[in-house]
């Protein structure tokens, strides 16, 4: 037995761009024993990690899960248990729209020792990587970030703000639309997916909410992307030209 004491660290990876990690969040895979990481994770972050430390995969992208979330609990906490410092490593923020949460209050509930690292979440920075701002002062002043597909099988939400970002949108993108119509918006309201945001391989589909989803099938655009709905997507193409 070791008297080595064991931690976990919920770490965001951030949006894509491994250059995007946090300082403290790169320190902690550095110091890692195990690291249990998401595919949206960007895999050159494992590079950083100490020789010899262990990776676990845990599969955990759009409608692809290696690891059932109560065998990833009990991984985490089985291998902190024995004193390693383990990292889980989750795609953007670690709270959004992630169950890093359920990871949190599982290995609290078990006394273990943990600590959460934020990370910048992709609801943000895909937009920013394009020149779209979530805000502009005395314009737009609200933000919601939502799911584009719920669980339970739950009605959409389209709350009145100036812009919605959508994560989880593509393959239900006929019903997030709906929604946003029902609640009261504009067919001619702009909106954009930004796919693979933040990456040297990202792109962006812009257009309304008349012809963007036959826009989106046109151009065959694949999780993982966002999908951003307002006015601020006009100043991607004033800011950085983009095309489409």
């Amino acid at each position: 037995m070791t008297n080595k004491k064991g931690k976990v660290y919920i770490v965001g990876a951030g949006p894509g761009d491994p250059d995007l990690i946090t300082v403290k969040a790169a320190k902690a895979i550095k110091k890692a024993d195990v690291i249990v990481y998401d595919f949206l994770a960007n895999s050159k972050l494992l590079k950083l990690a100490k020789k010899g430390s262990e990776k676990i995969c845990a599969g955990k992208t759009d409608g692809l899960h290696l690891l059932e979330q109560g065998a990833i609990n009990r991984i985490l906490y089985k291998k902190a248990k024995k004193g390693n410092i383990v990292v889980r490593l989750k795609g953007g923020d670690p709270l959004v729209f992630s169950r890093g949460v359920e990871e949190a209050l599982y290995l609290r509930n078990k006394g273990m020792d943990l600590e959460i690292i934020q990370g910048i979440t992709s609801a943000f920075a895909a937009p920013e990587s394009f020149g779209i701002p979530l805000t502009r002062k005395g314009r737009y002043s609200s933000i919601a970030v939502l799911t584009g597909r719920k669980s339970n099988g739950g009605s959409i939400d389209a709350p009145d703000c100036d812009t919605l970002v959508y994560l989880m949108a593509v393959s239900n993108i006929n019903n997030v639309i709906k929604a946003i119509l029902r609640s009261g918006r504009s067919k001619k309201t702009l909106c954009a997916f930004i796919e693979r945001g933040t990456l040297g391989n990202e792109r962006i589909v812009t257009g309304n909410l008349s012809n963007i989803e036959e826009k989106a099938s046109t151009h065959y655009v694949r999780s993982p992307a966002i999908f951003i709905v307002g006015e601020v997507v006009k100043y991607g193409k004033r800011i950085y030209g983009h095309k489409h």
